[in-house]
């Protein structure tokens, strides 16, 4: 037991020293001010996947006919068989401005967001295309930013902005979520790339070439996370992602536990998938890729084999057993994960310039009540996951529900 307990705490105490240098490494490249030397604006295309988006659909729209961009622009609305209103305030756009245009895309198999990209691919021809939401308001400067960045980086496939939560005053939970992407979204994000020069993609508000992917064969239409699924593909092939935290697109998040469940599902199981796709796939393991295949390795297996066996001797030190002989280095972790959780946190509400007293309290709660959530999450979507691979069932895409 004493091995054992030595072997997880080594673990522990690296993936808390990990996120420590991120966290410093976040802070540091969110000072720096960047100079931008970038002359060359090429044609870009924005590509909006749309299904059942009345809802949002206007205000996405009236926010796209504001990007401010020195060339040329098409936005492209990508209309998946919806049946609401979508369709209506499409073509009202499309009428008034001549570089918005409403595309019907023709049904097929499998459903989902990667087939309906792979469509607007071949229906557009700009060198770089930009992924939004439909329920998306970039602001003005935020492609201008990111074609900046992919310009002037070497190897660059693209570059990644950061996705603000527009919905973030509404309740407690879409606070806990907004202040969760201004950890993992602004600071680790800024944090790997200063480091390591990884990136990744967030599946909006992402730049990328478009003769980079058409080579690699566009998106897996089968890949529910095909954010994380298309950062593998192109790590492999020695490609960058740089981050543009300047960069912003604000979107609507889910305002209750029920959608947030129905959502995180989807993405668990996406990542699930694409663990079991690359963990034993030589191209996996090289170069820049390790880190992806890294990440998902902890968090979707040893991260969460720890977690349950903390909760247990938890739950046993509730009851009275004897946990002696491992309470003093959990119990010195949990003080130190806390610790640099909160630090995260305050550290992101500086630079996003959200810090109050009321979000510093729910920064303080979030550890206790909404990132235990994951576990609970975790297990659901590898439930649902291993059951739809026993049953050779295809796992059918499942759209956010709006507000």
């Amino acid at each position: 037991m004493a091995y054992i307990l030595i072997i997880i705490m080594i673990f522990f105490w690296i993936m808390l020293l990990l996120y420590s240098l991120l966290t410093i490494a976040g802070v540091i490249d969110r000072s720096k001010n960047s100079k931008n030397s970038n002359t060359n604006y090429p044609p870009v295309d924005i590509l909006i996947p749309a299904h059942n988006e009345g809802k949002v659909i206007q205000k996405t729209l009236e926010a796209m006919a504001g990007i401010q961009y020195p060339g040329n622009i098409h936005i492209y609305l990508l209309n998946d068989n919806s049946h609401d209103e979508t369709e209506e305030i499409a073509d009202e756009f499309s009428n008034v401005y001549k570089n918005i245009h409403h595309i019907k895309v023709p049904p097929g198999e499998p459903k989902g967001k990667s087939r309906v990209l792979n469509y607007g691919l071949s229906i557009s021809e700009s060198p770089y295309f930009v992924i939004y939401d439909a329920d998306n308001q970039p602001e003005p400067d935020a492609v201008k930013l990111l074609v900046n960045k992919a310009e002037t980086t070497k190897n660059a496939a693209g570059a990644v902005g950061y996705v603000k939560t527009l919905n973030m005053n509404k309740n407690w939970l879409t606070r806990m979520i907004g202040l969760e992407f201004q950890v993992h979204q602004l600071m680790m994000q800024s944090g790997r790339w200063a480091l390591f020069r990884v990136g990744s993609l967030t599946g909006t508000n992402m730049l990328l070439r478009r003769d980079i992917i058409n080579d690699l064969g566009d998106y897996d239409p089968y890949a529910l996370a095909e954010d994380a699924e298309l950062t593998m593909r192109l790590s492999s092939k020695g490609y960058v992602l740089p981050i543009v935290s300047k960069a912003k697109t604000w979107e609507q998040e889910p305002e209750t536990i029920k959608a947030l469940v129905k959502q995180r599902t989807r993405w668990f199981q996406g990542n699930i998938y694409l663990l079991e796709k690359s963990l034993f796939n030589k191209e996996s393991w090289k170069d820049r890729t390790i880190f992806h295949t890294l990440h998902h390795i902890s968090v979707y297996l040893f991260f969460v084999i720890l977690l349950s066996i903390s909760h247990v001797w938890f739950v046993l030190s509730i009851f009275g057993m004897n946990t002696e002989f491992v309470q003093s280095p959990l119990i010195m972790f949990w003080y130190m994960s806390y610790i640099v959780y909160t630090i995260q946190h305050a550290s992101a509400m500086v630079f996003d310039e959200t810090v109050s007293v009321y979000n510093s309290f729910i920064s303080i709660i979030m550890y206790f009540t909404y990132s235990q959530v994951f576990l609970i999450l975790l297990i659901r979507s590898m439930y649902f996951y291993m059951k739809n691979r026993r049953k050779g069932n295809h796992i059918q895409w499942d759209k956010t529900i709006r507000f």
